[in-house]
Parts: C-alpha cells; sequence; structure tokens
C-alpha cells in the first residue's frame, strides 16, 4: 500500500470512528463485535472494552433472541448482500429505542466472507413523533365522526320532535282562526305566520346540520350543491393537486358553510368565491365575498360562527383567519395540515 493509500485509510478510520449521529461498527463472520466507534458507544451505552468480543445479539430484546431473529439477519445478509431492519434494541443499562439497522455482508478479493458491517441509528424520536401525528390523527377521526354523529341526531330530533308538533300547532291556529269572530281572527293569523316563520328557520337548520354526504358526492360537489341549496351566487376555484381525506374534507365543508351563512346573514353580498388550493403540505381555503363586510370581525369578541371556524381549524392543527377586504367584503382563509402519509 502506498503512503497516500495508508493516509487515506488512516483518516477514513478516524472518520468512522468519530462519527456520533450513527453506531458503525464490524462483526466478523460468527456475529462478534470487532470494531466499535464513538457512535454506538453514544447509541448503545457500551464502551469499546465493554463489548468488543461479545455477540451482537446482545443487543436485542429477549424476545428476538429467543426467536432466533439475529442469527436469521446475518443469514439473510450473507444471502443477499445487505439488510436493513426497523426495531426495538437494548442500551447496556436495559432500556429500549427504536433502532434503523443496515447489515452488510463484507468479502475479500477471494469471496471469502470476512465479516459484517454494522450501521445502527437511534430512530426512538422519529417513531415518537410518527406515534404522535398517527395519534392526532385518530384522535381528529373520532372528533369529526362525534361531530357529524351528533349534527344527525340534533337534526333527527328538530325535524321528527319539534317542527312536527309546531306544525300541528299551525294547523290548530288555523282551524281556530276560521271558528273565532272576525276582530280576534287578525291577531291568531299572526300568530299563525310567526308559528309558520319559527318552522321555515327550524327546516333550515336541519338543512345546515345534516351531514353532507362528502364521501359520496367529494368536496367540490358538496359546496356546490350546498351554494345552489343556499341560492347564492358563487363560484369554487378548484387548485387542489389531492383530494383531502374524508376528515379534512368534512371540516373544510363545515368552516365553508358556517363562513357562507355569515355572508348570506351579515355581509349583503352579490357573489361569493370559494377557492381551494394546496400550500405547505395541508389545504388552503379562501372563501371571499363582495358585501359589506361583517359587523365584528374579531373572533374573540364573541360571535359564535368566527369562533367555530377557528375552533375547527385549529381542532385540526391548523389555523383561521377573517379579514376586511380592501374595497369592501370579507375574507375567510384557513389552512388544515393533511395529515395522511
Amino acid at each position: 500500500m502506498q503512503p497516500d493509500d495508508w493516509r487515506e485509510s488512516d483518516l477514513f478510520r478516524l472518520l468512522v470512528l468519530g462519527v456520533r449521529d450513527y453506531g458503525i461498527f464490524m462483526l466478523d463472520p460468527g456475529g462478534h463485535v470487532v470494531s466499535w466507534n464513538a457512535g454506538a458507544e453514544r447509541i448503545k451505552g457500551y464502551t469499546a472494552e465493554d463489548i468488543i468480543g461479545r455477540h451482537f445479539s446482545t443487543f436485542y430484546p429477549p424476545e428476538d433472541v429467543r426467536s432466533g431473529k439475529p442469527e436469521w439477519e446475518l443469514r439473510v445478509a450473507r444471502a443477499e448482500g445487505a439488510l436493513e431492519d426497523e426495531g426495538w434494541r437494548v442500551r447496556k443499562d436495559g432500556t429500549r429505542f427504536w433502532a434503523n439497522v443496515i447489515i452488510t455482508a463484507l468479502y475479500d478479493d477471494t469471496g471469502e466472507l470476512r465479516g459484517f458491517g454494522k450501521v445502527t441509528r437511534d430512530m426512538t424520536e422519529r417513531r415518537r413523533a410518527e406515534q404522535q401525528l398517527t395519534d392526532r390523527r385518530r384522535l381528529l377521526a373520532h372528533l369529526v365522526e362525534a361531530q357529524e354523529r351528533e349534527r344527525q341526531r340534533i337534526a333527527w330530533d328538530v325535524h321528527d320532535d319539534t317542527i312536527q308538533a309546531m306544525v300541528a300547532v299551525d294547523m290548530r291556529l288555523q282551524l281556530l282562526a276560521r271558528r273565532l269572530p272576525d276582530e280576534h281572527r287578525e291577531t291568531i293569523e299572526q300568530l299563525d305566520g310567526a308559528v309558520r316563520s319559527a318552522i321555515s328557520r327550524l327546516r333550515n337548520l336541519v338543512f345546515r346540520v345534516r351531514p353532507p354526504g362528502i364521501e359520496r358526492r367529494g368536496l367540490r360537489d358538496s359546496l356546490a350543491t350546498y351554494l345552489a341549496d343556499t341560492a347564492m351566487v358563487g363560484e369554487i376555484r378548484n387548485e387542489l393537486e389531492r383530494d383531502p381525506g374524508d376528515d379534512a374534507a368534512i371540516t373544510i365543508f363545515r368552516i365553508c358553510q358556517e363562513a357562507l351563512t355569515n355572508v348570506r346573514k351579515h355581509a349583503r353580498a352579490s357573489s361569493v368565491a370559494i377557492t381551494l388550493s394546496t400550500v405547505d403540505r395541508g389545504f388552503l381555503v379562501r372563501v371571499v365575498d363582495d358585501g359589506v363586510g361583517l359587523p365584528d370581525l374579531d373572533p374573540d369578541a364573541g360571535h359564535f360562527g368566527l369562533i367555530e371556524m377557528r375552533e375547527r381549524a385549529e381542532a385540526s392543527g391548523g389555523w383561521c383567519t377573517v379579514t376586511a377586504q380592501e374595497g369592501g367584503g370579507t375574507v375567510v382563509e384557513f389552512w388544515l395540515p393533511d395529515v395522511r402519509p
């Protein structure tokens, strides 16, 4: 070996020994540790004096040792050249960590197996973050499902109980109006008109709280149907790179529904535009009207609809803002993360 080769070899050896983010060490053909770097010591807790000469099954949980997993990994690496695995490993103090492991079979120029190179990375924090994301996704799904189930129950109760009772009152008032003298009939007719108005408002409430059926029609078509059913003039611009999952789609629909309700009740707008787009690994939605603006744009000032929009977005890990548009009108803008893998 030439002097330059010696220097390169020595530098490479120093590099491997000094790496601290990865455990890099060698095994002999039987699986015993023959070298050890600083990263391996940091991750596993063993010094070189502690571990060199011991079998690498020392790092595996008892259940994996009993099942023969360490020997199986060496067989696979020998047969296929390398093996990559993720699973629990054990530190010197007995604690477990989640490891990504690559085992590479090493052969000399004659084709004889000289041992194995093993690279270990501690992935515990990444796995914990992934688990938290999975838990959040599961919690959000349960939350959306519970909200929609409660909305459906309220809609059924109002329709089957309250509205039917008020329809019966309406019929009795009409019958009573025909039997009373003329001087009392006008009062009864005014009362009957108030009952009919209340029935109409309750039916509109049922329409608002019933499940949107997004899984059948899709988000864009559901929003278009809602616009048409409420007789609002508007357009929907769909710039999404991919459709949101069911939970995100329902949340987007509900926030848009509340925004459109506010437009209809307060803005006196002639048109509204909804833009759906993909931004920063999530879904950005803008609802813009050309009306006079909301009477109070501060969600903390007690406007229930604005508070509900913000809480829905934040419960999904996103945000929601409501601002006045220059030249008139209101902009509702919100973003939800795409939590799917």
